[in-house]
């Protein structure tokens, strides 16, 4: 089940959202105060890619720096992208795997300094 499901994860979803990251990953890599940013966005990439089968553990004691100025300048905005998609997605019976997906990626967009996946 979790084949097919990243399956038509990535067909729907996850390679849209992967490009996504990684784009944004490398506009924060551009300056020097932004390459941790830069390196989580390409963590979360790889994650969205196929999250079937996944699970998210965040930690915002460990950085709780990084998290804050993420959660200012990136955070908010995805996680509310994530939030709609998944309200969206709940609606049809077939799309709530996804949007329970789309629940667990807008926690860890939220706050991803210190999340293990």
């Amino acid at each position: 089940m979790k084949l097919l499901g990243n399956i038509i994860w990535f067909i729907i979803i996850g390679l849209l959202s992967t490009i996504s990251w990684v784009l944004v990953g490398l506009l924060w890599c551009i300056t020097i105060i932004g390459i941790p940013f830069g390196v989580q966005c390409f963590k979360i990439a790889s994650f969205v890619l196929f999250p079937f089968g996944k699970t998210i553990h965040t930690n915002f004691d460990s950085h709780p720096i990084a998290n804050i100025i993420w959660l200012i300048f990136f955070g908010w905005e995805i996680t509310v992208f994530y939030v709609f998609i998944g309200i969206v997605l709940y609606i049809t019976i077939i799309g709530i795997p996804f949007g329970k997906q789309c629940f667990k990626l807008a926690s860890l967009s939220l706050l991803p300094f210190g999340a293990d996946f």
